[in-house]
């Protein structure tokens, strides 16, 4: 099982190849003009296939769960109430969000919603550590 810091690493890495990835198909840059517009400010965009919609929407949710995943870690460790249930919670969290993200881009609904939500109880778990 991999330390709290090291997922949280690996997170944030996860959360910027998630956003640059929906950014690249959102201008969609292999097409023609495609770098022009990444160097460019976006103003004129295409509209956004449904690939590069769920990408972007995948993104916006891994943002706002890191936020939430950022935030009780530090509980944890503000608190120093470090342990191996903290640990295995954010490991939970980050093979979860791993595997959320394929899903998601792939449209498959509620295998991606229970996915999601086994992120959430390892959020717990973290959450759980931080209170008692």
């Amino acid at each position: 099982m991999m330390s709290d810091s090291t997922i949280l690493v690996l997170s944030a890495l996860l959360t910027l190849l998630m956003v640059c990835n929906a950014s690249g198909l959102r201008i969609q840059s292999r097409k023609p003009g495609g770098m022009e517009r990444a160097f460019g400010n976006r103003d004129n965009l295409p509209e956004p296939t449904p690939l590069a919609g769920r990408a972007d929407r995948a993104a916006k949710n891994m943002v706002e769960n890191l936020a939430m995943f950022v935030a009780l870690l530090a509980a944890v460790h503000f608190a120093g109430k470090a342990s191996e249930q903290a640990t295995l919670g954010a490991n939970i969290f980050f093979w979860s969000r791993l595997a959320f993200w394929p899903c998601y881009l792939a449209g498959i609904h509620y295998l991606r919603t229970a996915i999601w939500l086994v992120s959430l109880i390892g959020m717990a778990l973290i959450a759980a550590a931080a209170l008692w």
